[in-house]
């Protein structure tokens, strides 16, 4: 008889049943989903960014499909914090043995700490993400994952206030993501996820106008993973921290290629809108991949990549 097979494993003093995360903003607030994936099975969800005021997001045309991927900008589009409490939590609630992240954003350090202060009095919210995409606009602008200063200063901040473990989303589009990942960890942050969209654009020849209204977008999916598995790779070796992976996941075999880079768990997003049942799918699909393998242990896979 074979061993049982266990695909557990811990973010930050959170138990995952598997290492497979439905991503923030590509699985609405989890209840838009219940009739088509069983969300029990999978180890968690993020939902789609929160903020202290609701937001309508940008105008039309906000997504795109390209040759191995998408641009998107959605423009981060929510119902705001309390809404959220009131309209979304307490189904979530009722649900069983699922585990619920919260995805935060703001423009500024005070917006983060006031929608950590509204989520801090939900239950059922196991975690904190923190985009840190957003422009800072304290200082010029600039966006508080690519500059240190300012990602130092919203996660210390944010630390302050947080009732719960917190998850650092990095942005890829910085000179030496194994810094921006230390510094996350040295400001407070329990775990990082990355990698967050790559800065991108498309232009239709015909009109000569953008195909995304905002004219530049975020770009997931496929294209991007190569890239992504590499910076997993030199993120988990600067920080002693859990490291979520994210970037063009669609497959079993890319899970646990992320894992052999050095990712605890793992976020699927994009996959999701060419199949609603994506994460599930993949669930099994590692599950079978370990079993065809004879491993017992998931987590004895994580940073597990050979290099003779």
């Amino acid at each position: 008889m074979s061993p049982a097979l266990d695909l557990s494993v811990n973010v930050a003093g959170i138990h995952l049943k598997n290492p497979i995360i439905a991503a923030s903003g590509t699985f609405g607030y989890g209840v838009e989903f219940e009739d088509v994936v069983e969300l029990s099975k999978l180890g968690g969800f993020v939902v789609k960014g929160l903020s202290v005021e609701p937001m309508i997001g940008n105008p039309p045309p906000r997504l795109w499909e390209t040759a191995a991927g998408m641009l998107n900008a959605i423009g981060l589009q929510n119902i705001g914090a309390q809404a959220f409490l009131e309209e979304k939590l307490p189904h979530l609630r009722q649900l069983k043995n699922i585990v619920v992240m919260a995805n935060v954003f703001g423009y500024a350090r005070e917006d983060y700490e006031r929608t950590i202060e509204i989520l801090n009095e939900g239950e059922g919210i196991a975690a904190y993400e923190l985009n840190v995409s957003c422009p800072n606009t304290a200082h010029g602008g600039i966006q508080f994952g690519s500059d240190p200063r300012s990602l130092d200063e919203v996660v210390t901040t944010v630390k302050r206030v947080a009732r719960r473990p917190l998850i650092v989303k990095l942005s890829p589009n910085v000179t030496s993501i194994a810094q921006m990942a230390y510094v996350a960890q040295e400001s407070g942050a329990d775990a990082l996820s990355l990698v967050n969209t790559f800065v991108a654009m498309a232009i239709d020849p015909e009109t000569r106008k953008p195909r995304i209204a905002n004219v530049t977008a975020g770009l997931s999916g496929p294209a991007i993973k190569p890239i992504a598995v590499r910076m997993v790779y030199d993120a988990a070796h600067a920080v002693k921290i859990p490291v979520i992976g994210m970037g063009g996941i669609s497959t079993a075999e890319d899970v646990i290629e992320f894992m052999l880079a050095g990712a605890t768990a793992v976020q699927i997003g994009t996959a999701s809108y060419w199949d609603p049942c994506a994460t599930e799918k993949i669930v099994d699909g590692v599950e079978q991949w370990c079993k065809e393998r004879h491993l017992t242990r998931i987590a004895d896979l994580i940073g597990g990549m050979q290099l003779e």
